[in-house]
């Protein structure tokens, strides 16, 4: 296994875990699982999130097709199948 570990630029963290299988993408997104609604479109991952009445969407390419996404209080997990 390895990871990768960065900040954004308002501290928040994330982190890459590669493993033999598969990939895993788990962010620190700081919103309500509610606020936060995630698509994937084909190896794109939209990721809009709605905070005190404003809105932003961020958009990240992923190293393959089959993703699939989890949210839990605030850390936003995605997994892609090698």
């Amino acid at each position: 296994m390895s990871i990768k570990q960065q900040a954004g630029g308002d501290e928040r963290m994330v982190r890459r875990y590669e493993y033999e299988d598969s990939w895993v993408l788990a962010a620190d997104v700081g919103v309500a699982d509610e606020d936060l609604d995630v698509d994937v479109v084909g190896t794109t991952a939209i990721v809009v999130a709605e905070t005190g009445g404003d809105v932003s969407e961020t958009e990240f390419e992923l190293p393959g097709s089959d993703a699939s996404v989890a949210t839990n209080n605030g850390i936003l997990t995605i997994t892609v199948e090698k």
